[in-house]
């Protein structure tokens, strides 16, 4: 029986990439350029019109340094490369719907992370005997009123 591993992996899986920043960094020493698909290339290469490391290496389900080509000259990693290549990626990647972090947790298995009572702007506690008012007693006159019940015109007179 084959182990399979690195079943939770995030994005494609046919090819192996670089990170962004690496290929921004080739692209302005003019190591890298952009690729765009070719078409009919396994019949081009087979009519020797094209070479395999001129199909882009997503096209043909490759390696972006050529490394899956036989006999091709394969590009220089940078250090962005190889930072990326040994875990790097990780840290991008997130399932989380607030786009990093952990997700959410479903379960309740998580310790929870929520605001302290000591938070300002955070939520009331309550005792449990706590009866919230209601207009009834909003509209009752006061003990420290002075029991002056005379209504006034808009409070000034």
């Amino acid at each position: 029986v084959k182990k399979k591993k690195n079943l939770g992996a995030l994005g494609p899986r046919g090819f192996q990439s670089r990170s962004m920043q690496s290929f921004q960094e080739a692209l302005e020493r003019g190591e890298a350029e952009h690729l765009l698909p070719v078409f009919n290339a396994k019949e081009r290469v087979r009519k020797g019109e094209i070479k395999q490391t001129d199909i882009p290496y997503m096209q043909r389900g490759g390696a972006w340094d050529n490394s899956d080509v036989k006999g091709a000259k394969k590009k220089a990693w940078l250090s962005s490369d190889k930072e990326y290549a040994s875990g790097g990626y990780r840290r991008e990647q997130s399932v989380s719907i607030f786009g990093n972090g952990s997700g959410l947790d479903w379960t309740g298995s998580k310790a929870r992370s929520t605001p302290s009572e000591s938070v300002v702007g955070a939520a009331p506690k309550f005792a449990k005997n706590y009866k919230a008012p209601n207009v009834k007693d909003l509209k009752k006159p006061s003990s420290d009123s002075g029991g002056e019940d005379k209504k006034k015109f808009f409070g000034l007179f």
